[in-house]
């Protein structure tokens, strides 16, 4: 017999929440098969079986334990057995779920545990829950249905429409990001600054040489590169939106490592991409997808948020209008990106139509003064409009062109 242990997610954390089983209790399980998934305050990471056999679930999901706590054990060897000759096995678990004729146990089922475990305090019948939702695996939520669509005593008021509700514990990640949020208002001088952008350029960039780029590279171009790269420059510029309190000292670092805040299955996260100033726009944009492959498949390591100068979030992609980001402390600011719209604007005395967005930055006023962080913005608008400058540090090209 194995036991499975918490393991470490790195250093401060004494405790994990449990966030979903990824086997049922009693199912045959293989080395090295992911069979859970935790949650820490920073980040997901699932844990695998050291050895094949039958797994017993000592802990549910949703229960918060100590690191190192046993949550399981693996009997080794004895999966195995109970799998047998594979169809044969399939099979009769079928006819035991599936036959009516057939007593079916709450641990026989297709259920979480937690199902399990209201199932038998409840004294419901679950061959009749299993038929009532065939091939489902049976949660709480089924529960709750199956138990409002019963047939109600004579009498009892019964609502027309649904009157459920479902609870469930917060994770620890989703807790700790509350935490957080609400220490940033009480703790930093927060202001927002706004500023909106003429896209054209950058669009049409995408339109000509999107096909020759992902062809080369292996990704699209997207908008998060551009302005990656345009934020490394600006605050290259104004190296005091880069920086951090730290107890009585300012603390500026003479590289970006630029976060890019990502909603995740279990609630935002802010990956770090590390010396932007050395990365090309295409380095830029691989080291992006990477990361949001790996937030999307809740594979984000502690180590890949660690740190990080400046953060940017790009509400656009929900619809966003406008908004006004909240700070991801200690840093000092936070660039928010919008969905791009075309609006009426005025071009050399004429009304035109362009795609514009909205862009805000918000920033710690302890650190930073409203002339740098509206100049800041000022010249991240500026690289955008007018991409070619990324190639000359900001410079006009013309001036660049002709030295002067």
């Amino acid at each position: 017999m194995i036991e499975i242990k918490v393991p470490s997610p790195g250093e401060s954390i004494t405790q994990v929440q449990i966030a979903r089983w990824l086997v049922e209790d009693g199912e045959a399980v293989d080395k090295d098969q992911e069979i859970v998934e935790i949650d820490s305050d920073k980040a997901t990471f699932p844990v695998a079986a050291p050895e094949s056999g039958k797994i017993t679930i000592t802990i549910p999901e949703g229960e918060t334990v100590d690191v190192g706590a046993v949550i399981a054990t693996i009997a080794v060897g004895s999966g195995q057995l109970a799998v047998g000759s594979g169809q044969s096995a399939v099979g009769s678990r079928q006819s035991a779920v599936g036959s009516p004729q057939s007593p079916v146990g709450s641990k026989e089922i297709n259920a979480t545990p937690l199902a399990k475990k209201i199932i038998t305090e409840k004294k419901i019948n679950p061959a009749s829950i299993a038929a009532a939702y065939p091939g489902r695996r049976i949660t709480r939520k089924e529960i709750e249905s199956f138990m409002k669509n019963r047939k109600e005593e004579k009498g009892q008021f019964v609502f027309s429409g649904d009157r459920t509700q479902e609870r469930k514990k917060l994770s620890t990640l989703r807790l700790k990001l509350a935490e957080r949020l609400v220490s940033v208002r009480n703790e930093t001088a927060m202001l927002t600054t706004f500023n909106e952008i003429n896209m054209s350029k950058v669009l049409d960039i995408k339109a000509r040489y999107g096909d020759a780029f992902k062809e080369k590279y292996g990704v699209g171009i997207g908008l998060m590169s551009f302005f990656t790269k345009a934020v490394t420059l600006a605050l290259q510029d104004f190296p005091q939106v880069n920086s951090m309190i730290d107890g009585e000292e300012l603390v500026t670092p003479n590289y970006v490592d630029m976060g890019i805040a990502v909603s995740a299955p279990k609630g935002l996260v802010v990956p770090v991409i590390r010396n932007t100033e050395t990365l090309s726009l295409a380095e830029i944009e691989i080291k992006i997808k990477e990361m949001a492959i790996k937030a999307r498949d809740s594979r984000i390591t502690i180590d890949d948020m660690k740190g990080g100068s400046f953060t940017i979030s790009n509400g656009g992609v929900y619809g966003s209008l406008m908004s006004t980001p909240i700070l991801n402390p200690p840093q000092s600011a936070i660039l928010g990106m919008h969905k791009i719209m075309d609006r009426p604007i005025a071009i050399e005395g004429k009304v035109e139509i362009h795609p514009m967005m909205y862009v805000a930055l918000s920033y710690d006023h302890r650190v930073i003064d409203g002339r740098e962080s509206v100049s800041f913005l000022v010249r991240v608008r500026e690289l955008i409009e007018e991409p070619g400058r990324m190639l000359t540090a900001g410079e006009d090209l013309y001036q660049v062109l002709l030295d002067i």
